[in-house]
């Protein structure tokens, strides 16, 4: 167990300083274009920018993905078993008890948003709910809650906002380039800084999204560990991420935007993926994860 905890601590360390990397890579990306353009103010508006979209998500983030994914509030009357299931886990886990949800979706998953653990949500698919067994829908909720008491919720939701960011700041960048910022630029000699700007522009946001997807690869391997030692029975989600991953039913509302929340890949099954969830993975491998759960002594 002592183990365990020391990997926990670790990991944690590891994914603060990887957000903050993502942070300083925000800045230069504004850097290198207010070379470019030799306008410092658009280093001042990339970091003013970057700091509100970061509060405006931490304030409103759970708001909005509960919507996206119509979730509806449950409560001890109405769903008394799930309720209480969440109720007891909190109370091993010394969390406040959170919000619970269910999502009208037959595809079995589940997520944890919320900006803290007093403001925190847990999120369940109808399908979960039909398709686990009590000791595997207990790994599930341990996992989620295991993200709330790790605080890595907010972590991962401000790097989507900063990722997309990164992608206008870049998008907005080329368009300029095609309207006449060129142009403007040449008669400084500055081609050499174009071309750097260029290559930023089209890098950046491949490189943000690396970034954001390592740390949401991380998380879920720490919330599995963790998980697992809340409910002392590991055996439980590794047999619920073996059921949620071989089930073919697909998720009518995944998208990229959410994708790293779930507790596994809600794009299987769907024929039609994007480019980007063909490029990046945001879970590690299922078989993985079901190996170091089945690795643990508890």
């Amino acid at each position: 167990m002592a183990s365990l905890y020391t990997e926990k601590s670790k990991n944690i360390r590891k994914t603060w300083i990887l957000f903050s990397g993502f942070l300083i890579f925000v800045i230069s990306v504004g850097w290198v274009f207010s070379q470019v353009y030799g306008d410092s103010t658009i280093l001042y508006m990339a970091v003013f920018f970057s700091v509100m979209m970061s509060i405006i998500s931490y304030w409103q983030s759970d708001k909005i993905v509960l919507k996206m994914h119509k979730a509806k509030e449950v409560t001890m009357k109405t769903n008394p078993e799930l309720y209480r299931i969440v109720e007891n886990l909190s109370i091993t886990a010394g969390l406040p008890m959170p919000k619970v949800y269910i999502i009208p979706e037959l595809a079995p998953n589940a997520f944890a948003t919320g900006r803290n653990p007093e403001h925190a949500v847990v999120a369940v698919t109808e399908g979960l709910l039909q398709k686990l067994d009590r000791s595997e829908l207990e790994g599930v909720l341990a996992h989620e809650l295991s993200h709330v008491g790790n605080r890595d919720i907010l972590v991962s939701t401000v790097a989507v906002v900063l990722v997309g960011f990164i992608s206008l700041l870049a998008d907005m960048f080329m368009r300029s380039m095609m309207f006449g910022g060129r142009r403007d630029n040449e008669g400084r000699g500055g081609g050499i800084l174009i071309l750097i700007g260029v290559a930023v522009a089209i890098l950046a946001p491949i490189s943000a999204s690396l970034m954001q997807l390592a740390i949401s690869r991380k998380r879920e391997l720490l919330a599995d560990s963790s998980g697992a030692l809340l409910t002392r029975y590991p055996e439980g989600l590794a047999s619920a991420l073996q059921k949620i991953s071989s089930d073919p039913t697909p998720m009518r509302s995944a998208n990229n935007t959410t994708a790293h929340l779930w507790v596994a890949d809600p794009f299987k099954g769907k024929k039609a993926m994007g480019f980007l969830h063909k490029l990046f993975l945001t879970h590690p491998p299922i078989e993985e994860r079901i190996k170091a759960l089945e690795g643990l002594k508890i």
